[in-house]
């Protein structure tokens, strides 16, 4: 017998000996299936009850027959569903200000946060702390952000960070909203992060603001539509896998941030051989003058045919200018 496996995702020993038997025999009907299983008759209708609801059961091929949702979907449904009630319930833990109120007024000493847990109250805390976890993050930054307009105060202080660690060497892969495509200075930050390495995908809407450093650290804001006014941050616990999880899925059904930059009509047009020569000077020389000679030009024509260019392929900057014609294979 398997042990109680799916204990994890909040399921019962009698669901999960249900599913498992589904498991092995597929669009089977449920008759006698108490006997089977050696459990009590209203045992076995509640569990069926609860596995349809979650969809791990559905009706078969013939009437009266049932069918296991597959291990993979049934995984992945009980673990989303599983976060959102621990996102959840951690928010509700936290939100209660008013007891914390009545507590600290019971002593002096700032009473420790649960183990593995640390609340940071308001904006300048929160952003000490991610200065700190920028400083020793080695390896990878996870960004899912559900708000499209970033405030200038934070494209200000996030830019330059995320600019460090690249030039580090640690990898960034963040998830935006296709709203923040429409701001432009969130956008023109979100072009240079990618001209410098960052890798950044666009989904329609982005449900839940996930940041996480080297999958050991992670803040969640309170209120995730003003992630300023205060955070959670915790550290190599269950709920950090499992936003890394959330992320992963989210970045999975997202696509790449070139594809939306680029823009239909004249934007998608192939380029002219002039303007192929312009690009490709523009890639290879390293000052305008030397490709304004190229061309024959003065150098503000030059210029002025780079902006057309990156006019057309839907950049803010040169760098990403020539990723994005790298990527369709013009250079």
């Amino acid at each position: 017998m398997h042990a109680h496996e799916m204990a994890v995702f909040g399921i019962s020993a009698a669901d999960e000996t249900v599913y498992r038997h589904f498991l092995r025999n597929p669009d089977t009907t449920p008759g006698h299936l108490h006997r089977l299983l050696d459990l009590g008759e209203e045992t076995v209708r509640s569990a069926l009850d609860r596995l349809a609801g979650l969809g791990l059961l559905r009706p078969g091929t013939a009437p009266g027959r049932i069918t296991p949702a597959t291990p993979e979907t049934a995984v992945a449904r009980l673990a989303e569903l599983r976060l959102r009630e621990l996102y959840l319930e951690v928010q509700r833990l936290t939100q209660n200000q008013h007891i914390l109120a009545t507590l600290r007024a019971e002593t002096t000493v700032r009473t420790n946060a649960p183990r593995g847990i640390e609340q940071l109250d308001g904006w300048p805390e929160i952003r000490d702390r991610i200065d700190d976890l920028a400083f020793f993050t080695r390896r990878e930054v996870l960004y899912a952000e559900p708000m499209g307009e970033v405030p200038a105060e934070r494209v200000a202080y996030c830019e330059p960070l995320a600019l460090r660690a690249l030039r580090r060497g640690v990898r960034i892969r963040a998830v935006v909203p296709a709203s923040a495509l429409e701001c432009r200075p969130t956008a023109a930050m979100l072009s240079k992060l990618v001209s410098h390495g960052a890798r950044i995908r666009v989904a329609d809407t982005v449900v839940e603001h996930v940041l996480v450093f080297d999958g050991h650290s992670a803040l969640m804001p309170l209120d995730p539509w003003d992630s300023i006014r205060g955070a959670l941050l915790t550290r190599g616990t269950t709920l950090v896998a499992n936003l890394v999880g959330l992320f992963e899925k989210t970045w999975e059904g997202a696509e790449d941030i070139s594809v939306r930059l680029e823009r239909p009509g004249e934007e998608g047009a192939p380029l002219s051989d002039g303007e192929l020569r312009v690009l490709q000077l523009m890639c290879t020389v390293g000052k305008d003058e030397a490709g304004a000679r190229g061309l024959g030009v003065s150098v503000r024509t030059y210029r002025r045919y780079i902006a057309d260019v990156m006019r057309r392929l839907g950049a803010t900057s040169r760098a990403q200018a020539a990723l994005l014609a790298r990527e369709r294979g013009w250079i």
